[in-house]
This record gives structure tokens, sequence and C-alpha cells, in this order.
């Protein structure tokens, strides 16, 4: 009952409130991504969401395009703007992902939403992780977030699917802040994100 229908209505309600609470934040950060990135705040990236349906999320822009003399981007911690680090280092470039949340596209808790590419690599076990919309943040964000393997994190999405509860979910989301307090796991050590799932070898 919780999964069918009580979990939509928790995220439709507590999403708008959110991003009514947060919309002063909101502002703020999107001026100065607008200066930061030339003129830029956002960027609109397809991922798949449940049952792997493709979908636009929207996100802060926290990294211009600058491109070395061959016309290729430079590697990310060269295009991490000042701003761009403190928004990521915050978490605050998830706001605009409430706007996802509310439209039906993700859910507040749920596996992260990855790149479409990554979807032959799946196994049939990591292939359930789209069981569920993708959310804003998960099992996966409270036990490693960047900072653990591609296995560990796959194994934490599916997890979470076959234990989706209300109990659950207030759990992650208490949990959420407190690791957004303490900026734990927000990169891959030597990486300013996450390297890219190669596949199961």
């Amino acid at each position: 009952m919780y999964r069918s229908f009580f979990k939509r209505l928790f995220d439709c309600t507590a999403a708008a409130l959110g991003f009514l609470l947060l919309s002063p934040i909101f502002i703020i950060v999107t001026i100065g991504l607008f200066i930061a990135n030339q003129g830029k705040p956002f960027f609109v990236q397809k991922r798949p969401g449940l049952h792997g349906k493709i979908f636009s999320i929207l996100k802060f822009k926290t990294m211009t395009d600058k491109k070395d003399s061959e016309g290729h981007l430079l590697p990310d911690h060269n295009r991490l703007t000042a701003i761009g680090a403190f928004v990521r280092k915050t978490s605050l470039d998830e706001i605009p992902q409430l706007l996802n949340v509310i439209k039906g596209d993700m859910s507040l808790i749920g596996p992260r939403p990855l790149l479409p590419q990554y979807l032959p690599l799946y196994n049939t076990f990591q292939q359930q992780r789209h069981n569920v919309r993708p959310g804003i943040t998960g099992w996966a964000q409270i036990n490693g977030r960047n900072a653990i393997s591609w296995e560990q994190k796959f194994e934490y999405d599916v997890w979470y699917t076959q234990h989706c509860s209300f109990l659950l979910d207030m759990k992650i989301l208490f949990l959420t802040v407190k690791k957004v307090f303490v900026s734990e796991g927000i990169s891959q050590e030597g990486q300013v994100t996450m390297e890219a799932f190669k596949g199961n070898f």
C-alpha cells in the first residue's frame, strides 16, 4: 500500500513543501552559477527511471564547458568552479531534482538515476534497481555515496527495492541530513565525482 500509493503522495507533498522552503537558496545558487558558467546555471541530462523509462533530469551546472585546443572537455577537476564545488559539497545541486519528484519522474528516496549507457551493462540482479522510481537520495547514499564501489552500490540499491517501506524511507531521510552536514562520501578517492561504470567483469 505504501509503495503503490502513499509513497507517491508523500513525495509530492514533501517535494513541493521543500522546494517552497528552499526557493530563496535556489534563486541565490541559480544567480551564482549563471555568473560562473557564462549564463548556464542548469543542465538537463537523460536518465533511466522506473522500469528503465528515460526522462530528463534537471541539475545545477557545477562545471564549466572549458575545452582543450582539440575541442575536448577538460578533466572534471579543471572545470569545477569554486561555487560549483561548494554547491556539490553541500548537496545544494540536488534542489532542482525536487521538480523531477513533483513531476513524477523521481522519488525522494530510491536508487540514484545513472546514465542511459549503463543500461546494457547491468546483469540481471543489477537491473532490479529500476523496479522503483529513482531517488534524490537512497540506501546507497547513506552507506557510502560515491566513495563505495559500483558493486557495493548496486547491492544497496537492489536491497532497497526489496525492502522499501515508510520507516526505511524516514531512516534514509534522517541519515541523509546527517551525511550532508558532515559532507561524507561526496566523491570517490582520487576523483571529483565517481569513476564511470564499465560493466561486470
